[in-house]
């Protein structure tokens, strides 16, 4: 599962193991300036999640932690330099999460021209370590694989953002995507995120429907698959329509 925490979620709570969720992928620690941990390096946040709580539940026993992120896509990629050194701090911070991994949060994607400069400033960054991309410009994924290789160490993971809930392509061929950096990158350093969204009328994004949600999520058998994100899309309603019976 993902959480992508804003104010509006910092008590996350579900019952995601009911569908398989065992690993929590934390959005980000810090985002925007303000974090949401203890620290004496940035601004803290009002209100903090339960981390202690949190490291309890059956859906985080492993959990892949967020650094220093923006919310505005530009923004972050204009302040690398400055998230990187964020984030250098709090991955040294101590929690009671069982931490099996670092994610840092600038999304890639083949229109950043600029993005192979990140590679000397990710070796900053604690291991393991991921990052997430998309084909925001369909070029189709030897060519997005192409970019990746020429500059992405080969210590650091990928997650894949599969563009189903923005209706980028259908999950088959996100699977072809997935499978085609699984072949070039290796598979250990492919998982897939599975958008737990779809546009709803009038603007902004509604959660998938249990008819929607579970083709796309079987397409993807063999891979480690996140959705995103738990506490905005997949309610407890959702869960109910989704998990095995007795």
């Amino acid at each position: 599962m993902v959480w992508q925490i804003d104010n509006a979620t910092l008590d996350p709570r579900g019952s995601w193991d009911r569908i398989g969720a065992t690993e929590l992928l934390v959005q980000w620690t810090a985002v925007d300036g303000t974090a949401y941990v203890p620290t004496t390096d940035l601004p803290v946040a009002a209100q903090l999640p339960d981390w202690k709580r949190i490291s309890t539940e059956p859906w985080a026993r492993d959990v892949i932690l967020g650094l220093a992120g923006r919310f505005d896509e530009r923004a972050a990629r204009g302040d690398i330099v400055n998230l990187v050194a964020a984030s250098e701090g709090l991955s040294r911070l101590p929690t009671p999460l069982n931490v099996v991994g670092w994610y840092f949060p600038v999304e890639i994607d083949p229109t950043w021209a600029e993005a192979p400069g990140l590679a000397p400033l990710l070796s900053n960054l604690p291991r393991p370590l991921w990052i997430s991309v998309y084909d925001s410009a369909n070029v189709g994924p030897d060519a997005l694989v192409d970019g990746l290789i020429k500059w992405l160490p080969q210590d650091v993971g990928v997650f894949f953002q599969d563009g189903v809930g923005v209706h980028a392509r259908e999950a088959h061929v996100a699977r072809h995507y997935a499978d085609v950096m699984s072949t070039r990158l290796g598979k250990h350093r492919v998982r897939i995120i599975a958008e737990a969204f779809r546009p709803k009328v009038g603007g902004g994004f509604r959660s998938a429907t249990p008819g929607e949600i579970k083709p796309q999520v079987r397409a993807y058998d063999g891979y480690q698959v996140y959705l995103f994100d738990g506490p905005h899309y997949v309610t407890e309603g959702l869960i109910s329509q989704l998990a095995p019976s007795r």
